[in-house]
């Protein structure tokens, strides 16, 4: 079974519309091509209580938990201190980390820059491909930047982890409307139910009106699932795309 994953991102600055959230939508790209399947997407303010609850909620619902931001110098950085109080443990200034710390900044470090040393007690420190800055793990979640430039090298550097059996998907576009096509669609997941089959209405085509897609991490159940709906809409399918590994 693929594993699951969730994404809180953090920051009152997405909330209030100053910046962009872009970290989660390239995850949501990047998990779909390693197969993990992402359940929810979540923003929360700078508030401890709130990151508190939040991740530990998101931890014991999902196999992977990937936050965004509130990982720096400020006052407004709070994620790691939010975390630790989620799970009851403290904050640690990790010497791995500090020496790391105290060697890039070397006489100009300022006090304020150590904390970027502090994790929860008890955080691993992944390298992946990056063999200078790792990304603090605590349990099953992997707490990244929220710069997007950081955020994106970050896990690139540690995505290997994450890789399992890659998602096939398929794509079946149909002239009619879904109240049409629902009970061939229900046939369909009543016959796959490990096939998740999805309908989308199109108002600006012309020459189809509906696209379904079906996917699964196994691709001779999505095949199958895909040709058994193609046959069931017969002249009602004006194209499809075979099934193939998501990109």
């Amino acid at each position: 079974m693929a594993r699951t994953a969730g994404i809180v991102v953090i920051g009152d600055e997405i909330l209030s519309g100053k910046f962009a959230d872009e970290n989660a939508a390239f995850l949501i790209r990047e998990l779909r091509q390693l197969g993990v399947d992402l359940r929810r997407i979540t923003v929360i303010p700078d508030e401890l209580d709130d990151i508190a609850d939040t991740v530990a909620r998101f931890a014991a619902r999902f196999d992977l938990v990937f936050t965004s931001g509130g990982v720096g110098p400020t006052h407004d950085d709070v994620t790691i201190a939010g975390i630790a109080q989620g799970f009851g443990v403290a904050v640690h200034r990790h010497p791995e980390l500090e020496a790391k710390v105290r060697g890039y900044w070397g006489a100009a470090l300022a006090d304020a820059n150590l904390r970027l040393a502090d994790v929860p007690e008890g955080a691993e420190l992944v390298y992946g491909s990056d063999p200078t800055w790792p990304v603090p793990a605590f349990r099953n979640i992997y707490i990244l930047p929220g710069v997007p430039a950081l955020f994106r090298r970050k896990f690139a550097a540690i995505a290997d982890r994450f890789r399992a059996a890659p998602i096939t998907i398929a794509r079946v576009f149909a002239s009619a409307d879904e109240g049409v096509l629902a009970p061939s669609l229900d046939a369909v997941v009543a016959a796959f139910a490990d096939v998740k089959l999805g309908s989308y209405p199109r108002f600006d085509e012309r020459e189809f009106k509906v696209i379904l897609t079906l996917e699964g991490h196994d691709a001779a159940r999505v095949s199958a699932a895909w040709a058994a709906l193609v046959e069931r809409l017969g002249a009602l399918v004006v194209k499809t795309e075979a099934p193939a590994a998501a990109g």
